[in-house]
């Protein structure tokens, strides 16, 4: 049986008193209350780190300073960052406005520091100790968690004594980014771009989340399938898969080990899990069956078609007059197979309900039925909540006939809370 990290926050009783909004339920923002800097050097990457202070400032962090080199100014004006970020911006360590213990204190003030981008020569001087500028100085006197985000020409990436620069970083408790592959400044192709701002802000967020379900292997299952009629024509649902993802994002984030089951959809799935994309009902079912097996957790977030077309037509159907008439079968129940197997598998099994009526009494009558652990029920006829938005308001309900009505909340903010759910009943079974 897998194990937990000790427990941090007990959001999963209800309130939590470190996390919360006014209303006293606890969110989960990793940013919330974090002074983060970001480390700007001389690289043409440079003018993207405005707009990750902007992406982070807009995750809620309490503040965002920044600190650039001397060459990272002759990319993008400090001005542009004392705007954007609202706090004065040093790059100077012998500016007059500079007082003398401000490395010192940012250093030590801070929660997170990103280097983006991190030149070859900037990783250098990180990897051997030398503080010759104010960043630099910053860095050795930190005692923050760092997060460098390589940006460069190719070549030089794959030089090894950049590659052994990174290596001792890592070794160090530095989180390095693999860089993006495409087209450089330099006009030529492969690794060395610096990720896209958002995907720096969601490492940011890993990297300040705690690790409370290290050792789980969490199975996730998101959007909706499809089942075709002809070649060109399908049926399908409203789902988009966004609460689904938000949960195999926000679990990876805390340490699991995550397998992402998703049905078609527009969604790029979170880096550094197993993601599986299906179409149709029984491809889901085949695939997450064979993965429960090696699961603790399975959460069923999909929106799993009920019925299909008894048989796809080989060829399109042509328009005619009148009516047309399509014959529907049943599809499998994963759900219930799932539930049928948790006793020869030992996973928690959570399921949703998406309901546009008696909510409560339809959700407490699947979760009985289906052998469930605890169910996740929203009524998808509401306008803030259910399929297609960012928002949910949901309902817990738990097997021993608990049932917690939630406030309206981001979907992420929904996944925090069934993850620390989740969590609170693993470390009671073990």
């Amino acid at each position: 049986m897998a194990g937990l990290a000790s427990m941090g926050c007990h959001a999963w009783r209800g309130r939590c008193s470190n996390h919360e909004d006014n209303s006293g339920w606890c969110l989960g923002n990793r940013m919330k209350d974090k002074n983060i800097i970001v480390g700007v050097t001389g690289g043409i990457a440079a003018y993207k780190s405005v707009e990750l202070v902007r992406l982070i400032l807009r995750a809620g962090a309490f503040s965002v300073k920044v600190a650039m080199t001397r060459n990272a100014a002759r990319f993008v004006s400090p001005l542009t960052f004392r705007a954007v970020s609202g706090n004065r911006v040093i790059g100077d360590m012998w500016d007059p406005a500079t007082e003398p213990m401000d490395h010192i204190d940012w250093a030590q003030g801070s929660d997170l520091i990103i280097i983006a981008p991190a030149t070859a020569n900037f990783i250098g001087k990180m990897a051997h100790g030398l503080a010759d500028d104010f960043l630099s100085t910053l860095v050795l006197a930190s005692t923050a968690k760092i997060l460098v985000c390589p940006s460069m020409n190719t070549k030089m990436l794959e030089n090894p004594s950049v590659q052994a620069n990174l290596d001792t970083l890592r070794e160090r408790g530095f989180t390095v980014m693999d860089p993006d592959e495409g087209e450089l400044a330099c006009r030529t192709e492969g690794p060395g771009r610096l990720p896209d701002p958002e995907k720096i802000v969601e490492e940011a967020r890993t990297v300040l989340s705690e690790k409370d379900l290290s050792g789980l292997n969490v199975l996730v299952t998101a959007g909706a399938t499809m089942e075709p009629i002809d070649p060109v024509r399908y049926i399908t649902n409203r789902s988009s898969g966004k609460m689904g993802y938000a949960l195999a994002r926000v679990a990876r984030r805390r340490g699991a080990t995550v397998t992402l089951v998703s049905g078609p959809g527009a969604i790029t799935p979170p880096d550094d899990v197993d993601f599986v994309r299906v179409m149709t009902s029984e491809e889901m079912r085949e695939v997450v069956l064979e993965k429960a097996g090696r699961a603790d957790v399975v959460i069923k977030a999909a929106a799993v078609l009920d019925y299909k077309p008894r048989k796809k037509e080989e060829y399109k159907i042509k328009k005619e007059k009148g009516s047309l008439r399509l014959e529907l079968v049943r599809t499998p129940d994963i759900l219930a197979e799932l539930g049928d197997k948790k006793g020869e598998h030992g996973y928690l099994l959570v399921g949703f309900a998406a309901e546009t009526q008696e909510l409560v009494e339809n959700a407490k009558d699947k979760l009985e039925r289906k052998n469930l652990d605890m169910i996740v029920a929203n009524d998808v006829s509401r306008s803030d909540a259910g399929f297609e938005t960012d928002t949910n308001r949901v309902k817990i309900l738990h097997r021993e006939g608990h049932i917690e009505d939630l406030p309206l909340m981001t979907k992420e903010e929904v996944a925090e809370q069934v993850l620390d759910r989740i969590r609170g009943l693993w470390g009671e079974r073990s």
